[in-house]
């Protein structure tokens, strides 16, 4: 049950209309996009509607509304500016990630290793993942059984056999990461 009064919603919704379009126009000057404006002035007035026990109290509604609008304005560019330097970083950190990727592949040589100590690399790197994920994984990839299979044979349920490979490709790709391009038919 609603228990503002009908002076309450009166003087609210005259607010609105009187206001509402200029304060639009106002941010839409800063925030350029009429629909973030728009979403400013919204949040404006959704707070007002909130604390509409104040409006009584107001001297200078004027004044109270654009000053809101501004400093809802400052906070948009905040908001962005930060969100925006945390993509760029990102993205930074992505192109000198790919740069590196690049840069490896580049230099890899596949001639360099013998199927031998391609298979010890491997080898090496099943023998350290944890015993029932290096199971799970050797039956999986090395003996081709479906998860079905492998679930029936280690009486463990299909999911936990799918986190099981999940978990043995994450580390095995950690473990192999100087040499991915050798393995990538198995991970």
């Amino acid at each position: 049950m609603n228990t503002y009064s009908a002076t309450e919603k009166s003087s609210f919704s005259k607010i609105y209309l009187v206001y509402f379009p200029k304060l639009v126009r106002f941010a839409r000057e800063y925030v350029i996009s009429t629909e973030d404006a728009e979403n400013i002035v919204q949040d404006i007035f959704m707070y007002l509607w909130e604390h509409r026990d104040m409006l009584d109290s107001l001297t200078n509604t004027n004044a109270f509304l654009f000053t809101l609008t501004k400093n809802r304005c400052i906070d948009f560019y905040r908001q962005k500016t930060r969100i925006d330097s945390q993509k760029e970083s990102l993205d930074n950190l992505q192109d000198r990630e790919l740069k590196l990727k690049i840069e490896a592949l580049m230099q890899f040589d596949e001639n360099i290793f013998t199927e031998k100590e391609v298979e010890d690399l491997l080898t090496r790197a099943i023998e350290h993942l944890p015993e029932k994920c290096r199971q799970v994984f050797i039956l999986s990839r090395m003996n081709g059984l479906k998860h079905e299979e492998i679930a029936g044979q280690l009486n463990i349920s299909v999911h936990t056999v799918q986190n099981h490979i999940v978990t043995a490709i994450r580390k095995l790709k950690v473990e192999l990461k100087d040499y991915l391009p050798l393995f990538i038919f198995i991970i």
